[in-house]
């Protein structure tokens, strides 16, 4: 199974997303896909198999992957303070991967009835569902 984890920015909760995959999982093929060099070198140090970054990376790669992992801004145009182009989050909203997305919720964005869990808790929950889509 091919995992991409998907981030931008600095890269900080697709490391931490990554080290807790690589830790529980070891065996597991991950794909660091950032919005920018940074981002992806830091989920490569985290324990990435392999990374590439920017927009043209990230809409090759989300149709030859079985589960893309992020917080719930990949999605969205202009999310990650504006690092999601229309193009990613068209590719990445379309691609027949499953996406498992962390309910992050920042600026005017507000999910309804999710409660608000710290970031490790929410990561957690990532990585058992990942073990569970492994098993079965």
């Amino acid at each position: 199974m091919r995992i991409a984890v998907i981030d931008g920015q600095g890269g900080g909760i697709g490391k931490h997303i990554v080290e807790q995959l690589r830790k529980r999982i070891p065996e597991l093929n991950i794909l660091a896909l950032g919005t920018n060099a940074l981002a992806t070198g830091a989920m490569l140090r985290a324990g990435a198999t392999e990374g590439a970054s920017g927009e043209s990376a990230v809409c090759y790669n989300v149709e030859r992957v079985d589960i893309i992992v992020g917080s719930v801004a990949i999605m969205m145009v202009y999310g990650l303070l504006g690092e999601i182009t229309p193009t990613m989050a068209t590719a990445i909203s379309t691609s027949k991967a499953d996406k498992l997305l962390l309910p992050i919720q920042r600026g005017n964005i507000l999910l309804l009835g999710v409660p608000r869990s710290p970031l490790p808790h929410q990561i957690e929950a990532l990585v058992m569902e990942v073990e569970e889509r492994l098993k079965g």
